[in-house]
């Protein structure tokens, strides 16, 4: 394989580094890596033979370098990485690489005149994209582990959940209702967040991603698009803006 026509996308996420690896300007393939299995991704690499890399990270300062010393050409993007879309947005150095990401995105392969990305992981994060203005800002809440985690570490006796699965919207005991809480709660937030947009823009798309993406059900009266790998893609947008 031509080493000249590959290149590696990493998004250094929350939870794990989410890479993919593009040919001929497609995606190829998708694996997942944890900050302790950086040599496993060096091998897999190596291996491509791979020359390219683009990297984005909402980790540490201390890890992210961990990450782009085994890929010494890399390229990083930050706040001041040139984007094929314009960001309007005051605190830019503050937009996490990822809200950029999918932004990114939406600008290079939506048609109507409003895009909104959600991104459903560690947190719900709404981003909306217009044709010609670009970025214009968002929203951020709590997604689901940090919903579990904030009522198990600020009360005295509410038990730490893990479940992610749908769930009745009346729970019988403890553990059942805050999982209604968290669950059905996030629901009704997702989808009146949906409405809300709906109601405010005209000619508008939805494109969902994000890790928890799959254990709510997204509807609306506009065009919706899923894809698991929209970050990584607007990675990639972001490197062959620059290349």
């Amino acid at each position: 394989m031509n080493a000249e026509n590959q290149v590696l996308a990493i998004d250094a996420g929350n939870t794990s580094l989410k890479v993919g690896h593009f040919v001929n300007g497609e995606l190829s393939e998708v694996r997942r890596f944890s900050l302790e299995e950086l040599d496993k991704l060096l091998a897999w690499s190596t291996d491509l033979k791979i020359t390219k890399t683009v990297i984005s990270s909402v980790l540490s300062q201390k890890n992210t370098d961990s990450i782009s010393s085994i890929f010494p050409t890399s390229m990083c993007v930050n706040a001041q990485t040139a984007l094929p879309v314009q960001l309007n947005y005051k605190s830019k150095e503050t937009l996490g690489i990822d809200r950029i990401c999918n932004a990114c995105f939406i600008a290079m392969n939506n048609q109507s005149l409003h895009a909104v990305t959600i991104d459903i992981g560690t947190c719900i994060k709404f981003d909306l994209v217009h044709k010609n203005d670009g970025y214009l800002g968002g929203s951020i809440a709590p997604g689901i582990g940090l919903r579990y985690k904030s009522l198990n570490d600020y009360t005295g006796n509410l038990p730490l959940l893990s479940n992610k699965s749908r769930t009745p919207l009346v729970g019988n005991d403890t553990n059942a209702s805050i999982q209604s809480g968290v669950i059905n709660g996030m629901q009704a937030e997702i989808q009146r967040m949906m409405d809300l947009y709906s109601e405010q823009f005209e000619d508008l798309t939805f494109f969902v991603t994000g890790g928890d993406a799959t254990f709510f059900e997204i509807h609306s009266k506009n065009d919706i698009f899923a894809d698991e790998n929209l970050t990584i893609k607007g990675l990639f947008e972001i490197y062959r803006h620059n290349a």
